[in-house]
């Protein structure tokens, strides 16, 4: 491994201070440069499309409780075991969610429990402006989930009917492999095969365009 030292100091550039007058030139000329510190809370990021923030639970508009059907899926990818759920077994055989529990503070945000939901009851949002004194507060319940997917659709004016999440439908991924409840309609760049996700993809014949990462409503 080749090793770059620092060259040494003559006796010119130790007198005149070179270092600091550089140091100082440098202050100067970002005194007069744009800044590109964003001024939080006036200005205000708009997070991209799979921003992983706020935990919720999206509303089945039918019932009006969770989507989740209880399958324990994301409870058993967890790698930091934040979520809880507990449930009970109707006639038939179908699960009944009592109560889903999401302990925010242990969450590490990797979106595994979007990922492999078969139903897309699960969702990080967008929102990121949730700060509290109290573990309590972000301990969320089953109905604080339901109130964060509510405050989630109200406040980036999402339809609940068409809002698809890119972890329950990650974009280029051939139909056969998405689990039938998120099988659902989205913009045709997001059926373009082996495109990454992100604001650019690659149509066929290798172009490389812009990409809308929004929701076809």
């Amino acid at each position: 491994m080749l090793v770059n030292y620092k060259p040494q100091r003559n006796l010119l550039e130790t007198v005149f201070l070179v270092e600091i007058l550089k140091g100082m030139a440098l202050t100067l000329k970002r005194m007069f440069s744009r800044p590109i510190t964003r001024q939080y809370p006036d200005e205000k990021q708009e997070p991209f499309p799979g921003f992983r923030g706020m935990h919720a639970l999206a509303r089945d508009p039918r019932t009006g409780g969770p989507r989740c059907v209880a399958c324990m899926r994301c409870v058993t990818v967890c790698p930091s075991r934040c979520i809880r759920i507990r449930y009970r077994e109707q006639e038939g055989g179908a699960r009944l969610v009592e109560n889903y529990e999401i302990e925010a503070l242990r969450c590490i945000y990797c979106g595994y429990c979007e990922e492999v939901c078969p139903v897309g009851a699960v969702v990080l949002t967008e929102l990121y402006e949730y700060c509290s004194y109290d573990r309590e507060s972000v301990h969320f319940s089953r109905e604080d989930l339901l109130g964060n997917w509510d405050r989630f659709m109200a406040e980036k004016k999402y339809d609940p009917a068409t809002y698809i999440n890119p972890f329950w439908r990650p974009r280029g991924l051939p139909e056969e492999r998405i689990a039938a409840g998120n099988r659902r309609k989205v913009p045709r760049e997001w059926t373009i095969a082996g495109q990454p996700v992100g604001r650019c993809h690659r149509r066929p014949g290798g172009q490389a365009e812009s990409g809308d990462q929004g929701v076809e409503e």
